[in-house]
């Protein structure tokens, strides 16, 4: 198996989704609706104070907010749809293939099964396929692709409304997003690979812990109690160091992400400040441009994290299909012949 599996072998699975392409139009329509009422609340900010709050207009300040509750309900209602249709489909997606797999595994001889020395084979790690990475599945397809599409298209409206609003200050918000997201996605790459080396560190716990459980006629037997103790205690601080790892390299993304984020805030707020005095755009206008700048960069953020996401559920899908595509070496013949001695027993039985 590779180290780093193609995301293609997620096309495979798509076969899964065909009887369910009603709720799949659905969601995609629940989608949409969301993502655009999410662009319409940046006009109506826009309105709220250009016609509003600066233009000391009581009546247009009450109707553009009426406006805005409208939009936030159908907001609310088509959120609430995408979520409720998104995760039935990942739910059904995920018991799917753990019927498919199972019922193939129903097929193949002992002999699979019995290589407990295999880690790719033992019955043990096959049914920690059935739930551990049909789980990963579960979320990719139930949250994690309707995340990415909702983002691409709030990112794709949010730049395009930046650039009818104020193409030269877009063009400087275009340039400082990638800029801005650069550390946070380094620090991001590290996070992820030290959490995977975590989870390896905790696997690693259960696994001694179930062999020694398993065996403690054994290890008692031999008196191998303060070995075991060692070896395990051992095992806990080395997932100790690297859970404090983990934290450390976190707790450096969480101050990357919010000095970069506030900086570019700041500096677009400044440019922005300049240009209302100048009298080139108007406060509300500014506004709107800060609320879609935020939205693309905070769209871009979330694409980045499903894109480690889609890794993972590669490598699960990866791990499922090679069960799948398992095959018996032992098989049923088309045409069985009858069993003598069944048939001797029931001549025996009728006369």
């Amino acid at each position: 198996m590779n180290d780093r599996p193609s995301p293609k072998v997620l096309l495979r699975l798509l076969t899964l989704l065909t009887p369910y392409r009603g709720r799949l139009a659905i969601a995609a329509a629940a989608l949409l609706a969301a993502s655009g009422s999410v662009l319409l609340l940046g006009q109506g900010l826009r309105l709220v104070i250009d016609q509003g709050f600066l233009a000391a207009d009581a009546t247009r300040l009450n109707q553009t907010l009426g406006v805005m509750l409208a939009i936030v309900s159908l907001l609310a209602g088509a959120s609430a749809l995408r979520y409720y249709q998104v995760s039935w489909i990942g739910e059904r997606l995920a018991a799917d293939l753990r019927r498919q797999v199972f019922d193939h595994l129903l097929e193949l001889e002992p002999a699979y099964f019995e290589s407990a020395g295999r880690r790719d084979r033992g019955a043990a790690e096959i049914a920690s396929r059935l739930t551990a990475d049909t789980s990963v599945l579960q979320t990719l397809f139930g949250s994690s692709i309707s995340l990415a599409l909702r983002n691409l298209v709030m990112l794709l409206g949010a730049v395009a409304l930046m650039l009818v609003t104020q193409p030269w200050l877009s063009a400087l918000v275009l340039i400082g997003i990638p800029a801005t997201l650069l550390p946070i996605l380094w620090f991001g790459r590290r996070v992820r690979r030290l959490s995977r080396h975590s989870q390896d560190r905790v696997a690693e716990l259960g696994r001694y812990a179930s062999e020694a459980l398993n065996g403690i006629r054994t290890v008692q037997a031999f008196s191998h109690e303060a070995i075991d103790r060692r070896d395990y205690g051992e095992r806990v601080e080395q997932a100790f160091a690297t859970a404090v790892v983990r934290t450390q390299q976190r707790a450096w993304l969480t101050a990357a992400a919010m000095l970069a984020v506030f900086a570019a805030v700041g500096l677009m707020l400044w440019q922005g400040g300049q240009a209302v005095l100048a009298g080139e755009i108007s406060a509300g206008e500014l506004s709107a441009f800060v609320f879609y700048a935020v939205l693309a960069a905070g769209a871009v953020a979330t694409l980045a994290e499903v894109a480690g996401d889609v890794q993972r559920a590669a490598g699960a899908a990866e791990r499922l299909l090679e069960l799948l595509d398992a095959k018996p070496d032992i098989r049923s013949p088309d045409e069985p012949a009858p069993c003598l001695c069944r048939c001797a027993a029931r001549s025996a039985w009728s006369r």
